[in-house]
C-alpha cells in the first residue's frame, strides 16, 4: 500500500569511496532486479493460458481479422473486408491488432498478445511516473497495484479498446510528470505536446473516454510547472494543439474521403465521425437516450452489467465494486493525507504535483462514471486502475516522508485499515470463495496498522517497516486473489466479466458475463462461436459454436463481395470468423440506418450478396435501423425461397432480376 522510503547515506569523509559506489550499486542492482521481477509477474499473468478465450469479443476480433487482410479495412476499422460497415469506435485499437494479424498470421494468440503486452506496458510507465517523484519502492508498489487489479487482469487478456486506452492515458500521464519536472522551458513544453499526441490517440482508441484526464493533467502542470505563469499556459494551449493534430488526422481524412467510396461509420446516424463523438459515443454515454446507441438504458440501471443505478455509490457495488474499488478507499486516504502532508512545500513541489494528477484523473473520471446516464459497463473502470496506483504509490510515499509525525503515521494505518476492511467487505459478498481469506487479510492489515503507529520516528523504524511490508501485502491481497481468478477464467462475448465464479449474479442483461457456475452468460465460446446455445442465425450451434459446418462451408464458397447478409454486426462478425470471408451487417452494432431497402436491393441486383441468413442481432440499442433491417428481411421472405443449412434459414439471392 505504501513505499519504504530509505534515504541514500550521506558520503562518510573517512570511509573509502568505492564502498559507497559499491552500496549504490547493489541498490540499483537490487531495484532493477524488482522491477524486472514485477515486470515479468504481470507478463506471466497477462499472457498465461491467453488462448483460452478463443476470439474474446467477436465483434472486434472479426474487425482485426479484416484489418490483417485489408489496408482499406485497417484504416477505417471495417467490421468485414469488403467495408460495408466500421465498428462503432474508432480504429486506433484495431490498427495494432490488424498489424499483428497480418505479421504473425490472424489467430487468437495474435488477436490478444498485444493487449496483454499493453498491461506490462501500462506497469512499466506507472512505475516510471512514480518513481521519477517518490523513489524505486514507491514505484513498485504502485505498479503491483495496477497489475493486480481485475479490471485490468480482465481487459488486458481482452480485445476491446480499453487496453489501448490506459496505455495510452498512462504514457500521457507519464508525460506530464516528465513535464512538471523540467526546468527548461522548451523541454517542458516538448513533454506537454507528446502529452497531447498521447491522449490524441488516445482518444482515436475510444473517443472522448480518453480525454477525461486532461482538467487534472491541464491543472497540475499550470499549478507546479516551473517555467512563468504566461509560459506555462502558452504551453498548455501547445499540449491541446497537439491533441487535435494527434486525432483530427484520422477524423479529417474520413470527412474527406467519398462516402460512397468508404464503409459507412457504424454507431453514428448520418455516417459521420462527428455525429459518432457527440452521439453515440460523447454525449448519448453522459445523458442517456440523445439518439444513439450510446444512450441506451438512460440510468445505467440494467443489472451490473449495465453498472448499476447512478450515484457516487456505484463504483463500489455489484460487479463495479469487484472489478476496481478494492483499493479505492485506501487511494482516497492517501491522496487528502498526502496533500495535507506536502501543504507547506513550494509551489513547484513533484509528490503534490503528481497527487494532482493521479487524483484529478480519478476523481473527474470516478464522477462522471458515477452519474453517467447513458450505456456504462463495469470494465470502463479499468481506466481508473492508473490513478489508483498512482495515488496509492505518491500518497504513501509522502506520508511515510512524515512517519515521524501524528499526520504520517495515521495516514498509513488507515491506508492499511481502509484496504483491509473494504477488501473483507467485498470478498464477504461471494461467502463460498475462500471464505478465511477475508479475515486473514483484515487482521494482517490491523496489526501492519498497529506496527506502524508504534513504530514513532526514527526509535522503532525497523517496527514501521515491518508495519508497511505486512500491512501493504495484505491491502493488496484481495484484489490481486480476484485478479488471478479472472485470469484464470476463459472470457468471451460483449461484456466480460471479472472475479471468480459466483462472484455476481446480477448479470442483467451482459453478454460476455458468467452465470453462477462459470459459464458465459449469453456469450461466446472458447472457439469464437456462441456459447453452448443459439447460433446466430436462429438455428442451434453446430459444431464449430455459433455456426454450423455446412453453413461455413456456404459461406466460405459463396464468391461474391459479401458472401452473406445478415442483421446486425454481433452475427456477422460471428459468420466471418468461421468462415473467413465478408458478410453484410445489416444495421450494424446498434440498428444503424444502413442499408436502406433500395440500397440492398441493388446490391442484391448487381449480384454482389449471395445469400442472406435469417435472424441475427446486433448488440447495441434500437434505432432507426430496425425497421430497415425488417423491410429487408419482408422483402427477401417474399422474393426467394428458404431452406435450411445447418439448423439455420438461409435464402439464395443469386440470380435476381428484378
Amino acid at each position: 500500500m505504501t513505499a519504504v522510503l530509505t534515504p541514500a547515506p550521506p558520503r562518510r569523509t573517512g570511509s573509502p569511496g568505492h564502498r559507497t559506489e559499491s552500496d549504490s550499486w547493489i541498490r540499483r542492482r537490487g531495484s532493477a532486479l524488482a522491477l524486472t521481477a514485477l515486470l515479468a509477474a504481470t507478463a506471466a499473468l497477462y499472457l498465461w493460458d491467453l488462448t483460452s478465450s478463443g476470439y474474446a469479443n467477436s465483434f472486434y476480433a472479426a474487425a482485426a481479422q479484416a484489418g490483417s487482410q485489408s489496408w482499406k479495412a485497417w484504416f477505417f476499422g471495417s467490421l468485414d473486408t469488403s467495408n460495408f460497415i466500421t465498428v462503432d469506435k474508432p480504429p486506433a485499437s484495431l490498427w495494432v491488432m490488424g498489424l499483428s494479424g497480418r505479421i504473425f498470421g490472424f489467430s487468437s494468440a495474435s488477436l490478444l498478445v498485444p493487449q496483454a503486452l499493453m498491461g506490462v506496458g501500462s506497469v512499466a510507465l506507472v512505475y516510471a511516473a512514480v518513481t521519477r517523484v517518490t523513489n524505486r519502492g514507491a514505484g513498485l508498489i504502485a505498479g503491483g497495484v495496477l497489475a493486480a487489479t481485475p479490471a485490468a487482469a480482465l481487459m488486458f487478456r481482452f480485445d476491446n479498446p480499453d487496453a489501448m486506452l490506459v496505455l495510452l492515458m498512462t504514457a500521457a500521464g507519464y508525460f506530464v510528470v516528465r513535464a512538471i519536472e523540467t526546468e527548461t522551458g522548451r523541454r517542458a513544453a516538448m513533454w506537454i505536446a507528446l502529452t497531447g499526441v498521447a491522449l490524441g490517440f488516445a482518444f482515436l482508441a475510444k473517443m472522448l473516454q480518453g480525454l477525461m484526464v486532461l482538467p487534472a493533467f491541464g491543472l497540475a502542470y499550470l499549478v507546479a510547472g516551473h517555467a512563468r505563469l504566461r509560459v506555462r499556459l502558452l504551453h498548455l494551449a501547445g499540449g491541446v494543439a497537439a491533441v487535435f493534430a494527434a486525432a483530427g488526422w484520422w477524423v479529417l481524412t474520413v470527412w474527406l474521403w467519398p462516402a460512397d467510396a468508404r464503409p459507412y461509420i457504424g454507431g453514428s446516424t448520418d455516417n459521420s465521425v462527428m455525429d459518432l463523438v457527440l452521439g453515440y459515443n460523447g454525449l448519448g454515454r453522459i445523458f442517456g437516450n440523445t439518439g444513439g446507441g450510446g444512450g441506451g438504458m438512460s440510468g445505467g440501471s440494467a443489472g451490473s452489467s449495465f453498472g448499476g443505478s447512478t450515484g457516487l455509490d456505484r463504483l463500489f457495488g455489484s460487479e463495479m465494486g469487484i472489478e476496481i474499488s478494492w483499493l479505492i478507499p485506501a487511494a482516497l486516504v492517501a491522496l487528502v493525507f498526502g496533500l495535507l502532508a506536502r501543504g507547506r512545500a513550494p509551489r513547484t513541489d513533484r509528490a503534490r504535483a503528481s497527487l494532482i494528477v493521479w487524483g484529478g484523473w480519478f476523481l473527474v473520471t470516478g464522477l462522471i462514471f458515477s452519474y453517467m446516464s447513458g450505456t456504462i459497463h463495469p470494465y470502463y473502470t479499468v481506466a481508473l486502475a492508473p490513478a489508483i496506483a498512482g495515488m496509492i504509490g505518491t500518497g504513501g510515499y509522502a506520508l511515510w516522508q512524515k512517519r515521524g509525525s501524528i499526520l504520517g503515521r495515521s495516514g498509513l494505518a488507515f491506508m492499511m485499515v481502509a484496504a483491509g476492511a473494504w477488501s473483507w467487505v467485498l470478498l464477504h459478498r461471494n461467502t463460498e470463495w475462500m471464505p478465511a481469506l477475508k479475515w486473514v487479510l483484515l487482521a494482517a492489515t490491523i496489526l501492519g496498522a498497529a506496527l506502524i503507529a508504534l513504530g514513532d520516528g526514527n526509535r522503532f523504524r525497523k517496527l514501521a517497516v515491518t508495519g508497511v511490508l505486512l500491512g501493504s501485502l495484505a491491502g493488496i491481497g484481495g484484489s490481486a486473489s480476484y485478479a488471478i481468478a479472472t485470469a484464470a477464467t476463459a472470457h468471451n462475448g460483449s461484456i466480460p466479466t471479472a472475479g471468480p465464479s459466483g462472484a455476481v449474479t446480477d448479470t442483467g442483461m451482459g453478454g460476455g458475463g458468467r452465470a453462477p457456475g462459470g459459464d458465459t452468460a449469453g456469450g461466446q465460446a472458447p472457439d469464437g462461436g456462441m456459447a453452448g446455445g443459439q447460433a446466430p442465425g436462429g438455428g442451434m450451434a453446430g459444431s464449430e459454436g455459433g455456426t454450423s459446418s455446412e453453413l461455413t462451408t456456404l459461406l466460405a464458397e459463396a464468391g461474391t463481395t459479401w458472401a452473406a447478409a445478415t442483421n446486425g454486426s454481433q452475427s456477422a462478425a460471428t459468420y466471418e470468423l468461421a468462415a473467413d470471408t465478408a458478410v453484410m451487417a445489416i444495421g450494424g452494432w446498434s440498428s444503424d440506418p444502413t442499408p436502406t431497402l433500395d440500397q440492398f436491393i441493388s446490391y442484391v441486383e448487381n449480384g454482389q450478396v449471395h445469400y442472406y441468413i435469417s435472424g441475427g442481432g446486433g448488440g447495441g440499442g434500437g434505432r432507426g435501423g430496425d425497421s430497415t433491417s425488417g423491410a429487408i428481411q419482408e422483402w427477401v421472405a417474399a422474393n426467394f425461397t428458404a431452406v435450411t443449412v445447418g439448423g439455420t434459414t438461409v435464402y439464395d439471392l443469386s440470380g435476381y432480376t428484378g
